[in-house]
């Protein structure tokens, strides 16, 4: 996993650099990576993004210990990660597991802090695994659902048209990545009060 190196020293100077405790952790994959705006929509929070692109939920439960070796006492940690466990040919199940253990290693270094992971999106480009994300949300939910500071935010259904496939109007050109509609999807699951995340998260911060 060495091409995630430049990525992760990337992440390291920027916690080093950080002028305040963050309190709201945000790791995964690109969709956090590329989300620009993420510490300003959340920035009452104290957060930090921890996004390193490309990476699966395999690589952030390997690089766990090196990303979060200085942070201290969050109080909250989402996670978005797995839609590329599952384009590198991984089984749901699979995906599964890399989170468990993923949830163990947060447990074991931060006790009962709360864990929030946001569903799998259904893409465009990896419009031929649609059931099988569907699928592994559906496992994920069941998960997250075991523990009482563990919330799942799901986006799927919000992210597919009419005949339910994955909807244009939210990806980039490549058909992978968000675009300024689909972080407005994002934003407003997170930020609604209808969300487990803003009302049994943020009202903790």
């Amino acid at each position: 996993m060495f091409w995630y190196h430049p990525d992760l020293e990337r992440i390291e100077s920027e916690i080093e650099q950080l002028e305040y405790e963050p309190k709201m952790i945000f790791y995964g994959s690109s969709t956090f990576t590329l989300w620009k705006e993420l510490t300003a929509v959340f920035s009452q929070y104290n957060p930090v993004n921890l996004g390193f692109g490309g990476s699966s939920l395999a690589a952030c439960t390997w690089f766990f210990d090196r990303v979060f070796k200085s942070i201290k006492n969050p109080a909250s940690i989402v996670i978005y990660a797995g839609d590329n466990d599952l384009g590198d040919g991984r089984h749901p199940e699979e995906v599964v597991l890399f989170l468990e253990n993923l949830l163990h290693k947060i447990r074991q270094k931060y006790g009962n802090v709360k864990c929030t992971f946001i569903s799998i999106k259904p893409s465009i480009a990896r419009k031929h695994l649609l059931d099988s994300v569907h699928y592994t949300n559906t496992c994920i939910k069941k998960l997250m659902y075991k523990d009482e500071n563990f919330f799942f935010v799901d986006i799927f259904e919000d992210l597919l048209d009419e005949n339910g496939n994955p909807n244009y109007q939210y990806f980039e050109e490549d058909g992978l990545h968000f675009n300024s509609k689909g972080y407005d999807v994002l934003k407003k699951a997170l930020n609604s009060k209808k969300a487990i995340f803003s009302e049994r998260i943020l009202e903790n911060i």
